[in-house]
């Protein structure tokens, strides 16, 4: 899902923001310093809006900015927050750095990989998970840990996380399952 290991390609259809996203676009001007300052939250309106952020929305906020494409695309490379290509409903992305791989970060690959049967990078077929191995995401103290769902869930261990994934393969809220 990460776009960090192949090019982009245009997606051919074109990008604007929806009334509702325009509206939030122009209340960001404001509130910035610079045009440039805008550049995260706009693209993140953007992937809000498209569930993931195609070469032509990069170029629509780097026009609406008045900023180099590059600067955009740049953002986009950097930030595992963005995805350039669509992500399954539940996007697990799990920390690999120090910290969470001293605390046995593989052991919960290992457990993605066996239950849900797909590796880094990769999408079930039903289109309920996905996931990605990431750098850090900044919560070594509480390692090892994922963001999925918008949200970090930390000190995992093997058992936590299968019952997390159970909660989201069953349709019920996984939160009652981080303890």
């Amino acid at each position: 899902m990460s776009h960090a290991r192949h090019a982009i390609a245009p997606s051919g259809k074109p990008f604007a923001f929806s009334p509702d996203n325009e509206a939030k676009f122009a209340q960001l001007l404001p509130k910035y310093p610079t045009k440039r300052a805008v550049i995260l939250p706009a693209l993140w309106l953007a992937q809000e809006q498209e569930g993931h952020i195609t070469v032509e929305a990069m170029e629509y906020v780097a026009r609406r900015l008045e900023q180099p494409a590059v600067a955009v695309f740049a953002v986009v490379e950097f930030y595992t927050m963005f995805k350039t290509e669509p992500t399954g409903k539940h996007h697990i992305q799990l920390c690999r750095t120090l910290s969470c791989w001293m605390r046995g970060y593989q052991d919960l690959q290992g457990l993605i990989e066996r239950k849900l049967g797909i590796g880094p990078g990769e999408k079930t077929p039903d289109g309920k998970f996905s996931f990605e191995l990431v750098e850090c995401l900044g919560s070594c103290g509480t390692a090892p840990m994922m963001r999925m769902d918008d949200r970090y869930w930390e000190n995992l261990t093997v058992e936590k996380l299968e019952r997390i994934v159970d909660a989201c393969n069953q349709g019920r809220d996984p939160a009652g399952e981080d303890h």
